[in-house]
């Protein structure tokens, strides 16, 4: 048995209205795709409509946003006056798209206009009083913050003190006291009642810059499509539809900075999608804020000179490759420190760099499926970081339980930052697990896993997949579709990639299809895979390699509910018994029983018989795992053990501690070339003339010692104090009468069966 990473969760399903179907055919979509529509909410010709052919009339109203009247008619007072205007951003990739368009906007008017994005490290997130001195005494006579501002009381207050006005545009969430600010731009403003709720930084910019234009300029949708998708807001209602046609503005090619950074991420701009911008651009963007000063951001959104923007795309491209390689190793150490009793983990590193602790913590919760800490050494004893959290745990509630141990704190359920002294890390540590306690807080079922339904193989072909292109662009509330395959049968599997790290595998079903998958960092569950029974999910792709077009699902989680038998036979495999999951390793003789018991960290037993194993499993329970190091003398005693322990994962190494199976039972000719050696002598002193014995009878050891304890047995010859000794005229007895000889023959054929079977017939032969 295997349980799933994560938490599946299977939509309700409920069948759609007649008039829905037919709206849904009238737009020739698929029933999958209509049924997966519709459990996703959208049940109405008019919302299907929106969703499939979004038109700019779907755009609301920028005036519904409260304020938005008043903040317009203060930009259009400071153009006119010719006030120096400052726009005051953020350092992440909706921070520099909100700011860009805010700016071109402002430009477009005439303005005096001026951009600052805060430094991560010297400014901090938002307001910041310092700086906004700074930027005060060098002329600013308005600012605007775009992505930021809610929270700033302070820098805004010194503002206003200094005859300053500042006019906040932001998305982030809203303080229990607002502060003084000259407008504020929120579409959950509380005296406010704007439609959609969910617009990122750069939506709320492009909002002001519709109202300051009294125009919806199409060209700056591509920085709208660039920080939505990256600050992963809702990407339904009209931030899909600034989404599409942003992408179509992209393809486009107007923006020149933008032109050379998709061509160094070796991107086509004729190709894009949002997941161009997920993966190619959007990190590129956040690079610069993590590491660094992010203003030259700003330079390549809006410059017109294309040797420029090629220096500059160079230059994000290497500050990406070096946060990519500065994650890879926190992350690395980070997962080194894991300590399975913990369900929170505050992991902290001696030199990781500030700018990459949420990443590492998202890392480390995705890899575990529990809430994660990173933390990083500073000045004066502090520690600082960044955590992140699951569904099921509210981060932001859980620290601030325990405020009096952390020098500063902030953020919400999913994500905080905060720091403390060094010293208050156990404590912090011992408070959290008591919370879990006393909350009653489950973290055991994994990161939920959304599915949109169940598909039988059969059902997977081309136009299926071309079909539900038509839900992109994906993103948050809207994802990639991901269906559920029960019970199909892994025909093949192996791993690839140049270090063993992702799955390619085929799989069947009773019916005869087949259909092929791939899965990404999967690579070390290949022996997972060699089995019947399997649920997985998996998203619909198309793999298109060397001419040929064809349907793959791509893997995102599987669980086997049917007991488990893993082949390591064979030396090759003795290296993979390092298990993290608690495992029992059973051995049937005294000697591999003494090799296991020194070097495994696991429990080990010697079974000298079944009734041995039930009174010695007492102390050795709650094992997920069983390891059947050799072969017992009953081969029904692996079942019963099977059946005591309740394992159902059970690894076959099938070692042998006297080469029974290889050597035999030793032949008429071996016995008598033994008996005439035995005859010939006084007395032989096995001890120390073993190995000769072995080489003058041409007979291996172990064998010989067998051989010579079947002797003893029937009594031919004796054994004293090392000595093996001829006995006058023995009775004569046939071997087959030697105990020890019987149970040589049950053990070779026991062997055979253990250690030729294929898989499939051990595994048959263990469930009846």
């Amino acid at each position: 048995m295997k349980a799933a990473k994560y938490d599946w969760q299977m939509p309700k399903i409920e069948e759609p209205t007649p008039s829905f179907v037919e709206a849904s055919e009238a737009y020739q979509l698929s029933p999958v795709l209509a049924q997966l529509l519709w459990n996703r909410g959208i049940k109405t010709k008019e919302a299907l409509h929106r969703f499939i052919q979004p038109e700019m009339t779907d755009l609301h109203d920028p005036y519904l946003l409260y304020d938005m009247e008043k903040v317009i008619e203060r930009l259009h007072e400071a153009v006119i006056a010719e006030e120096h205007i400052v726009i005051y951003g953020d350092y992440d990739a909706d921070g520099i798209t909100s700011t860009t368009v805010l700016k071109e906007a402002l430009e477009l008017i005439g303005a005096d206009v001026e951009t600052y994005l805060p430094n991560r490290f010297t400014d901090g997130y938002g307001p910041n009083v310092e700086r906004y001195q700074d930027l005060i005494k060098k002329g600013a006579q308005l600012i605007v913050t775009v992505d930021n501002g809610v929270s700033g009381q302070e820098a805004i207050a010194y503002a206003n003190s200094q005859g300053v006005d500042v006019i906040v545009t932001d998305h982030h969430e809203l303080p229990s006291e607002l502060p003084q600010a000259y407008g504020i731009i929120h579409p959950r403003h509380p005296k406010g009642a704007y439609p959609f709720k969910d617009l990122a930084g750069v939506g709320v910019a492009f909002k002001v810059a519709c109202a300051l234009l009294d125009d919806i300029p199409l060209e700056l949708l591509d920085l709208v499509a660039i920080g939505t998708i990256a600050d992963m807001v809702s990407l339904t209602d009209e931030n899909r539809a600034m989404v599409i046609w942003g992408l179509q503005q992209i393809k486009q090619g107007a923006r020149i900075g933008l032109n050379e950074l998709l061509l160094i991420c070796g991107e086509k701009v004729s190709e894009v999608n949002e997941g161009t911008i997920g993966f190619s651009i959007a990190p590129r963007l956040n690079a610069i804020g993590r590491l660094g000063d992010p203003n030259p951001a700003i330079d390549l959104m809006t410059t017109f000179d294309k040797n420029h923007a090629q220096e500059l795309a160079e230059v994000f491209n290497q500050l990406n490759q070096q946060r990519k390689d500065l994650v890879e190793i926190a992350t690395k150490e980070a997962l080194q420190q894991i300590m399975p009793e913990n369900k929170i983990h505050l992991l902290v590193g001696e030199n990781w760099h500030e700018g990459i602790l949420g990443i590492v913590a998202g890392r480390v919760m995705q890899e575990t499926g529990q809430p994660a800490i990173a933390l990083t050494h500073k000045e004066d004893g502090l520690l600082k970081g960044s955590g992140r959290s699951t569904a099921a745990l509210n981060m932001f509630e859980m620290l601030e339980k325990s405020r009096e141990l952390l020098a500063t704190f902030g953020g919400h359920h999913a994500a905080v930052g905060l720091s403390l002294l060094k010293t208050n890390l156990p404590l912090l540590q011992e408070a959290i697990n008591h919370y879990l306690l006393e909350e009653q807080i489950d973290l055991t079922k994994g990161l939920p896993l959304a599915i949109d339904g169940e598909l039988a193989i059969e059902t997977v072909d081309l136009s299926l997949i071309q079909s539900l292109q038509r839900l992109a662009p994906y993103g948050m509330h809207n994802p990639i579709p991901q269906f559920v395959f029960k019970n199909v049968s892994v025909r093949e599997s192996r791993s690839i990639g140049s270090e063993q790290k992702h799955l390619k595998f085929v799989l069947d079903n009773d019916k005869g299809h087949q259909v092929d998958g791939i899965g990404f960092g999967f690579g070390q569950d290949q022996s997972e895979f060699e089995t019947e029974n399997i649920h997985l999910v998996a998203q619909l792709t198309i793999n298109e390699w060397n001419g040929h077009t064809i349907p793959q699902l791509r893997l995102q989680d599987y669980q086997v509910s049917t007991i488990q038998v893993f082949d390591f036979r064979g030396k090759k495999h003795h290296q993979q018994l390092d298990f993290t999951e608690k495992t029992l390793f059973v051995a049937f003789s005294k000697k591999l029983y003494k090799v296991f018991k020194e070097k495994q960290k696991h429990p080990v037993i010697y079974v000298e018989n079944i009734e041995s194993f039930k009174e010695l499993y007492v102390s050795e329970h709650s094992c997920s795992q069983l390891v059947v190091i050799d072969t017992p003398v009953v081969l029904d005693w692996v079942k019963v053990i099977i059946h005591e322990t309740q394992i159902s994962r059970v690894y076959i190494l099938g070692l042998s501690s006297d080469e029974a199976y290889l050597e035999g039972l030793g032949s008429r000719e071996q016995y008598a070339k033994l008996f005439k050696l035995i005859k010939g002598q006084d007395q032989l002193d096995v001890r120390h003339k073993l190995p000769a014995m072995a080489t003058y009878t041409g007979i291996p050891v172990q064998l010989l010692i067998f051989m010579i304890q079947v002797f003893v047995e029937l009594e031919f010859v004796t054994l004293e104090n090392g000595l093996l000794k001829n006995i006058d005229e023995p009775v004569k007895r046939a071997l087959t009468e030697s105990e020890i000889y019987q149970a040589r023959q049950r053990k070779i054929k026991n062997e055979e069966f253990l250690l030729l079977s294929d898989l499939a017939m051990i595994k048959s032969w263990i469930c009846h």
